[in-house]
């Protein structure tokens, strides 16, 4: 008789959000152990620059919401 194998792509969607949320959980409890990349920094770095040299350029995190849910219809 075969081994009873569930495959993650088994799973119902609720479940695989569930895991997903689970795995995102695990990862963010140790931070320091995720390796960012150089390229990552340096964006990081030019992005930053670019925020205390134009800081009105900004927009408000709740005017990106409303942005994008005028353009997606939520």
């Amino acid at each position: 008789m075969a081994p009873d194998t569930t495959s993650i792509f088994d799973l119902s969607p609720a479940e695989k959000l569930q895991l997903v949320e689970d795995l995102w959980d695990d990862l963010a409890a140790t931070p320091e152990a995720i390796p960012i990349h150089e390229w990552q920094k340096e964006e990081l770095a030019r992005r930053k620059a670019n925020l205390l040299k134009n800081p009105a350029a900004t927009i408000a995190w709740e005017e990106v919401k409303r942005r994008v849910r005028n353009r997606h219809g939520r």
